[in-house]
């Protein structure tokens, strides 16, 4: 004889098995690794590599917001002219505009997770250490003149390409406590320059989210 079985509504769970709402970082299946994008400074795509629970390694590659450093660059066109190009001594440069044609950025970072789950299931501060490098194609355009009666006699244009490097602090914190293999992050990054502008610091950093496998 056929008896039909009652639907059975799934059973809740509590305290640590809750947890298993997130399908990732799971202590027993360590590394995991994610793939995703990261808004900010830089824009760029971004590799994060848990070899454990505490211990994680990240890779940006992507393009830094350059209308941020707008006045520095501008500031850098005295710097960068030649001005034993032009014919006389007393020949007016003057600084007109200039554009970034190229930004590329890459960034490694060594990082170490602090478990916060009291605080909000899922939640972890991090903090870590890394080295950035950046190349930058600036292209100028400036006024030249010969007078003293302030008109332009023609207009110029240059390139520079400005590499440098240095390292960077990282303090941020990941949440990932969704129904999908997914992570949140936001990340605050101090940069110091060694080589194309040596002592010269900037904060830097964003936010973004990671495909966790």
């Amino acid at each position: 004889m056929y008896t039909q079985k009652r639907f059975q509504p799934p059973p809740k769970v509590k305290g640590n098995k809750a947890k298993t709402v997130c399908p990732i970082f799971e202590e027993s299946k360590y590394p995991y690794q994610g793939f995703g994008i990261k808004l900010g400074d830089p824009f760029a795509l971004t590799y994060k590599f848990y070899a454990n629970e505490h211990f994680a390694v990240a890779i940006d590659v992507g393009k830094a917001s350059s209308g941020l450093y707008n006045s520095y660059f501008k500031e850098k066109f005295y710097e960068y002219i030649v001005t034993d190009t032009f014919s006389t001594a007393e020949a007016s440069i003057e600084y007109y505009t200039h554009k970034v044609t190229s930004d590329i950025v890459a960034e490694g970072k060594i990082l170490y997770s602090i478990d916060v789950q009291k605080i909000a299931p899922g939640l972890q501060i991090y903090v870590g250490a890394g080295w950035e490098f950046k190349n930058t194609k600036i292209q100028y355009d400036y006024t030249y003149s010969e007078r003293n009666d302030g008109n332009p006699d023609a207009f110029g244009r240059f390139d520079r390409v400005r590499t440098t490097m240095g390292p960077q602090a990282v303090v941020g914190i990941e949440y990932s406590h969704f129904s999908i293999p997914i992570s949140a992050f936001m990340e605050l990054e101090y940069f110091s320059d060694v080589m194309a502008d040596p002592g010269w610091t900037r904060l830097e950093g964003g936010a973004g989210l990671r495909y966790i496998f």
